[in-house]
């Protein structure tokens, strides 16, 4: 159309609808740690790697060796609700086990 010539009023352009994607942020990760103490066994905290964190013998050997040696190491890391899950669950075993292991969470 020339700039002259005016649009009908009963037409309308059609625009495509089209639909955003919010960006989504990758959550945000907590490590979990496992701190050293005189009185919880060694073998005790391999169990708990083992059955809590879902980690190899060999594995959860150097994990338990490195907080022994180092007072403390990170046994896994997980976004905030799976890694909340996990501290509760080691201090409740431990609890059980009448230990006093240490487990807390901070962000990576």
């Amino acid at each position: 159309m020339s700039p002259k010539q005016k649009e009908d009023p009963g037409i309308t352009t059609a625009e495509p609808k089209t639909k955003t994607k919010p960006k989504l942020e990758r959550p945000k990760l907590y490590k979990v740690l496992l701190h050293n103490d005189d009185y919880t066994p060694m073998e005790f905290v391999i169990v708990v790697l083992v059955n809590i964190f879902n980690k190899s013998e060999s594995d959860a050997t150097s994990i338990m060796l490195h907080a022994h040696t180092h007072g403390y190491a990170v046994a896994g890391v997980y976004t905030f609700e799976v890694a909340e899950t996990k501290v509760a669950e080691t201090l409740k075993l431990a609890e059980q086990a009448q230990f006093p292991l240490l487990s807390t969470m901070e962000p990576e």
